[in-house]
């Protein structure tokens, strides 16, 4: 682990631990904005660990950014660190300067574009896009499409949109965000994919989801050493440790799979890998979910209990940036393309 990594990792554990509590999260589903959480998280240089030291960044790699990533979802974060992260690496592989502030990313669904054109000397946006995350708080929007012939991110104010609110199952913002002819704030070519927002968030997402697994067996062995049955702790009953097991393992492949998309990332092939991870850490997800709260039985479900934090959003972000199904259906689609005699050497390569 490399210097700027410890330090991450140490940063954001202590942060989240100490803001990010049980109440901050009630509140922010109530809809109050935490601004003393995202202000500290600014502070400590970790929304941009991707942009340039020269561009006020951290100038970090992906594995920097997937320490932060992951530590926001096992502590349920209620800010967009993710997309503010993905967002930073795609304004500075354009060459944008990158601003300070909340962002998101659209459009997020592999079917929507938004459209660029220039007009009286300016460049602007149309078209809606459906299901942006913390599209209503986020001070810019942050947009991958064609101009001119080329690939072009684009940054967008957040007030050039008409903003239609809506929220996940874990009650986080997803809004519909429309633009009509809105005036880009800036914009510049960029060597990434032409759906990299899908892509690189799929990526973003596997990591959170790999957090709030680990968040999930944690509550579950606590619980399970704590709660007694039969005069003695439940943990101590074998099925009780055969179902821990079956979630500590899907625990650690989540993570591995999360942890390789992010590694190949840094060498920009990174597809086969993020499929891997959505798809994996998806699976995880149904399994994971539903043994923690087995164990946790009755009080699992309540909403004064804090086990729910992690299970609705791992059933809310499974489906986000694309579904298992989706991936799966890709990376079957790259195998049978690559034939049969290419399939054994094509895995042993990553």
């Amino acid at each position: 682990m490399t210097e700027l990594r410890s330090l991450l990792g140490d940063t954001v554990t202590r942060l989240f631990t100490d803001l990010a509590t049980k109440e901050l999260i009630e509140a922010a589903e109530k809809g109050t904005w935490p601004d003393k959480l995202w202000r500290a998280l600014e502070e400590g240089g970790l929304t941009l660990p991707l942009v340039p030291e020269d561009a006020g960044g951290a100038g970090g790699t992906w594995l920097d950014a997937h320490v932060v990533v992951r530590a926001s979802g096992r502590h349920q974060a209620p800010v967009p660190l993710a997309e503010t992260i993905v967002a930073g690496w795609l304004l500075s592989r354009a060459g944008l300067a990158v601003p300070f502030g909340p962002m998101t990313l659209a459009p997020v669904h592999a079917d929507e574009r938004l459209t660029l054109a220039r007009s009286a000397g300016a460049v602007t946006v149309s078209g809606r896009a459906t299901r942006v995350p913390w599209g209503r708080h986020a001070e810019h929007v942050v947009a991958v499409s064609e101009l001119d012939g080329r690939l072009t991110v684009a940054l967008i104010a957040r007030g050039a949109a008409t903003i239609e609110e809506e929220r996940n199952l874990a009650l986080e913002p997803r809004d519909t965000l429309v633009f009509r002819d809105a005036r880009v704030v800036a914009f510049g070519a960029a060597d990434v994919p032409a759906d990299a927002i899908y892509l690189y968030g799929a990526m973003a997402r596997a990591a959170q989801m790999a957090g709030a697994l680990d968040s999930c067996l944690t509550q579950a062995v606590r619980y399970a050493t704590e709660r007694k049955q039969f005069g003695k702790p439940i943990g101590n009953f074998q099925a009780i440790q055969q179902s821990l097991a079956v979630l500590a393992g899907h625990v650690a492949a989540s993570g591995i799979a999360a942890e390789s998309a992010f590694r190949a990332a840094e060498r920009n092939d990174a597809r086969f890998e993020i499929a891997v991870a959505k798809v994996r850490v998806g699976e995880a997800a149904g399994v994971g979910a539903g043994i923690a709260h087995q164990t946790h039985g009755a009080i699992g479900f309540t909403y004064e209990h804090s086990l729910h934090f992690a299970t609705r959003r791992l059933w809310s972000w499974r489906a986000e940036f694309g579904s298992e199904n989706a991936w799966a259906r890709q990376l079957g689609r790259a195998v049978a393309a690559r034939g049969a005699d290419a399939l054994w050497s094509d895995l042993t390569a990553r």
